[in-house]
């Protein structure tokens, strides 16, 4: 199998630590992130990085505890690149010092300044004179670790590029993986390159790699999957099964809180196209029965995640002789599930549509995304050769229109919801609008508004639109709509949907983990 080289991210706690990993590769670079109270010498020694990054975060490196790397990665001869903390916490170890603001702070966007002296990782910057930075720091470097030397400034950041170009050491003071710093990316370019990465993590790679896993982990063993339709199930069921063919059992769980034909159109796809086994448990009766009367959005949630692992263990006890149970664990799920300090997380949203479930039927996980970001899924989909118009399609949560049904869950208002959310899609779609759209859907409000249509009066339910653009999902903001695309879609849908009869825009913002109503 093939060993990709490997570029180790020590985390120190930065909020955006991900988006340095998914940076990187999108250069083609494997790279992995670990909190740095999981590396020590051992680990390093098995990792083999062939470079290292150390992240930013929100410590100082003289508070008591403060994070701090191993002292033996500066002794791996490999290039290390430290970012805002990660460059403090490297002078701060090899012999500089680091000082309290006192008036140096910077937070938010800055410019930077070269000086005289040239640096290979700056390749491509100050072509046009200063470059502009995303500046986050409290602290400051106050004196630089002997064998550095500075290579740009910022007003309050006088050692903002600094570099130990003999042992191939680089710091810098603000983030270049986020999009306020403009060359940011190509920064991280020059650093891989001098490197020596090649660029070999490429998603044709990546699919003889996972089939060759599977078959070494799954043997002549069954495998069961859950099946939502989703992209993450879809190309974890599709990758399986071109690996172990009939040795794999999908389970779609149709709870009733799907969209308009989805059920039908996910059956059709996967029995039809791909010839997968495939068992669709229609046991839409059951969960609105059980949610029927229940307002509360956390109850609701629990509730049918709670049934999904009734009714998924049900129908796979059926299937005799499965050792496994596939999984579409995505790799921010993997880093989400491990604290930098070694803390709890708080729970943004419950249900996970498999949560439980190994332990529970004693079954043994295949997780052959867990690597991946969502965009590599996607790629990976377009190499398996699913269709494009369903690699890209919007996101939908595991407990379905549920969440879109504040207050309490009745057929009616679903198949209301159901049919306005499609004529919403249609326009988007008809617009060519949909892949600008990181996720758009309509909203049925807990209440009915009095209107008037023709010459009579109206009482219906109130729909609210939201329309977000996001590049990873972690924030997002509004989609831009014009004021005609808006009327047109709410004349179709107050015409064409009876139950509705006043339509409103959502034109807020979202924060990670509230981009969906409940």
């Amino acid at each position: 199998m093939t060993q990709h080289d490997r570029l180790l991210i020590i985390d120190f706690g930065s909020q955006v630590t991900q988006l340095i990993a998914r940076r990187l590769r999108e250069l083609k670079v494997y790279c992995e992130i670990h909190p740095f109270n999981k590396v020590d010498d051992a680990f390093l020694q098995a990792f083999a990085p062939k470079a290292v990054i150390f992240s930013g975060g929100p410590a100082s490196v003289f508070a008591p505890e403060a994070p701090m790397p191993p002292m033996g990665v500066f002794d791996l001869g490999v290039p290390i690149l430290g970012i805002c903390y990660g460059q403090q916490v490297m002078m701060h170890c090899l012999g500089g010092h680091v000082e309290r603001g006192h008036g140096t702070a910077e937070f938010g966007r800055a410019f930077v300044t070269q000086t005289d002296d040239r640096l290979s990782i700056l390749d491509g910057w100050f072509t046009e004179g200063r470059e502009q930075v995303w500046m986050s720091h409290g602290d400051h470097v106050s004196r630089i670790a002997p064998g550095f030397t500075v290579y740009g400034t910022s007003p309050n950041a006088p050692f903002a590029i600094t570099a130990d170009t003999s042992r191939h050491f680089y710091a810098v003071q603000f983030h270049p993986e986020v999009h306020h710093t403009p060359k940011g990316a190509k920064l991280y370019e020059n650093f891989v390159r001098l490197a020596g990465f090649t660029g070999d993590w490429t998603m044709d790679a990546y699919r003889e790699q996972a089939i060759a896993a599977i078959r070494a982990q799954v043997g002549d063993k069954k495998v069961i999957c859950a099946l939502s339709g989703g992209v993450d199930s879809s190309v974890t069921a599709i990758l399986i099964h071109e690996a172990i063919g009939d040795q794999l059992t999908c389970v779609f769980v149709d709870h009733g809180l799907l969209r308009l034909g989805e059920a039908e159109q996910v059956v059709a796809m996967f029995r039809e196209n791909y010839n997968l086994n495939l068992i669709h448990a229609d046991e839409s009766d059951l969960f609105l029965g059980k949610l029927d009367g229940v307002s509360d959005p956390e109850t609701k949630r629990k509730i049918i995640g709670g049934l999904f692992i009734d009714v998924f263990q049900k129908y796979a006890n059926g299937i005799e002789g499965a050792e496994f149970l596939a999984q579409g664990t995505l790799y921010p799920d993997v880093i989400e599930s491990v604290s930098f300090s070694g803390g709890p997380s708080v729970t943004i949203k419950s249900h996970h549509n498999v949560g439980g479930l190994p332990e529970k039927m004693g079954l043994k996980l295949v997780e052959p995304l867990r690597e991946l970001f969502k965009d590599e899924v996607r790629a990976l989909g377009r190499e398996l050769g699913l269709p494009a118009s369903f690699i890209g399609r919007h996101p939908f949560p595991g407990p379905g229109l549920a969440i879109r049904c504040p207050g309490e869950i009745t057929r009616e208002k679903l198949e209301i919801l159901r049919r306005a959310d499609a004529v919403y899609i249609d326009q988007i779609r008809k617009h060519g609008l949909y892949d600008e759209i990181w996720q758009a859907f309509a909203a049925i409000l807990p209440m009915k508004t009095v209107g008037v249509m023709g010459d009579g009066r109206t009482y219906d339910y109130a729909l609210a639109l939201r329309a977000v653009t996001s590049v990873d999902g972690m924030t997002a903001d509004y989609y831009p709509f014009t004021h005609d695309f808006l009327g047109e879609t709410a004349t179709r849908i107050i015409n064409e949907v009876q139950g509705i009869n006043r339509v409103f825009y959502d034109c807020t913002s979202k924060p990670p983990g509230t981009i969906e109503l409940e």
